[in-house]
């Protein structure tokens, strides 16, 4: 790359790092603005081009089968147009701040945590082996409950929290490369967990690979939500006290000092006495604690069994994690903004008849336009702190 490139670069990534909390929130609400917009030409572009009885929508005297408006109209509604709505975009909102928090943590260390969706597999798969091998062994009702509910989280926790812990070894005594170890451990976390159900917990009553369903006692019930629906408020608010806790941990404890210093300038803080190794391990097993929170949640409120096909949410936490800027805070609206985007998404599908694959890709476009401003942001400070550009001269990190 010549000289005169590289300034370039270095000038319009300076400029997204060198952004104030203000101005990031601007940009954000700009990025969902021009989503929109694009997102209506996409919809407009592909009902130009389909086949249909009676056009949806006419413009300057030409007919289209989608009507954008009709689309981004549902979408609200699907998110928030009743009761029933609302609990889905919350339930999926609930999940997805744990698999962003797993994310967030990891990176605030200096680690990119890719394998969260693996995390979130085996800590669902542990949370109701544990209780379906307990479930016999205590009562029914409130003791059942009191029981089973908090051993499924800390089997969900712990499970979690190994796999996490593994890939924080070989980074740390070996020094391999995270993202790499992290992605093959997904592969490896959704096949040996097909293989456990297949031989050892499958429920030979139906067909496929999925195990028994966990007692009623072990589920969390809705509570304030109608009772057909999965979403139980409690477990909102948790995640939310998970969320603040985390902050406080990063931001008031000598820990989470140590982990904001290791992935802030590596070299500076081991020589100011940080323990590299032993911090690494601590970040990416806490990491994965907390994507397994979110299995054991996603078992216990939602499926209330481990079957094949667990949907990508700890995928979904990546991109939740990169629109908030990896700030734990900032993960609330993220989060939202996805659960919005899913929920929505199944309506439009739903009550317009829109093919999936133009859901998908309206839906992509959306997360890919919002998180796009903080996507540069990151990779200037990551190519600025491992010293490949430098940054002094186009911004100043915050």
């Amino acid at each position: 790359m010549t000289d005169d490139g590289q300034t370039r670069i270095e000038r319009l990534l300076g400029r997204f790092v060198g952004l104030s909390g203000g101005e990031r929130v601007l940009v954000s609400v700009a990025a969902v603005g021009v989503a929109v917009v694009v997102g209506m030409l996409v919809i407009l572009a592909a009902g130009y081009g389909a086949s249909c009885g009676t056009p949806k929508f006419s413009l300057l005297g030409v007919s289209f089968c989608y009507d954008p408006v009709s689309v981004f109209t549902v979408l609200f509604q699907g998110a928030f147009g009743n009761v029933f709505n609302i609990a889905l975009t919350l339930q999926q909102m609930t999940l997805l701040l744990f698999t962003g928090l797993s994310f967030a943590i990891a990176f605030r260390a200096g680690l990119f945590n890719i394998g969260a969706q693996g995390q979130f597999v085996l800590g669902s798969l542990a949370t109701t082996v544990t209780i379906l091998w307990v479930a016999p062994l205590v009562p029914d009702g409130t003791v059942g409950s009191l029981v089973l509910m908090p051993l499924g989280l800390v089997a969900g926790v712990v499970v979690g929290g190994l796999y996490g812990w593994l890939p924080g070894v070989l980074k740390a005594r070996f020094d391999t490369n995270e993202v790499i170890s992290t992605l093959l451990l997904n592969f490896i976390a959704t096949a040996v967990a097909y293989v456990l159900v297949e031989r050892f917990f499958n429920d030979p009553s139906i067909q496929g690979t999925i195990t028994r369903a966990i007692p009623s006692a072990a589920t969390f019930k809705p509570v304030v939500f109608p009772s057909n629906t999965n979403f139980a408020l409690p477990l909102f608010l948790f995640a939310l006290a998970v969320v603040v806790g985390v902050y406080l941990l990063l931001h008031r404890t000598t820990i989470g000092y140590d982990i904001r210093a290791l992935g802030t300038q590596t070299k500076a803080a081991v020589f100011g006495g940080v323990d590299a190794e032993s911090t690494t391990i601590l970040s990416m097993t806490l990491a994965g604690a907390v994507a397994g929170i979110g299995g054991a949640i996603y078992v216990m409120m939602v499926i209330g069994r481990w079957q094949t096909g667990t949907p990508p949410i700890g995928f979904d936490g990546i991109a939740v994690s990169v629109l908030a800027g990896n700030n734990p805070l900032g993960l609330v609206p993220s989060s939202l903004l996805f659960g919005i985007l899913e929920s929505g998404s199944q309506a439009i599908q739903f009550n317009l008849g829109i093919p999936r694959q133009l859901v998908g890709v309206l839906r992509g476009l959306i997360i890919l336009l919002v998180a796009t401003p903080e996507l540069f942001r990151i990779v200037g400070r990551t190519l600025n702190r491992r010293d490949v550009i430098d940054l002094s001269g186009g911004g100043t990190e915050p």
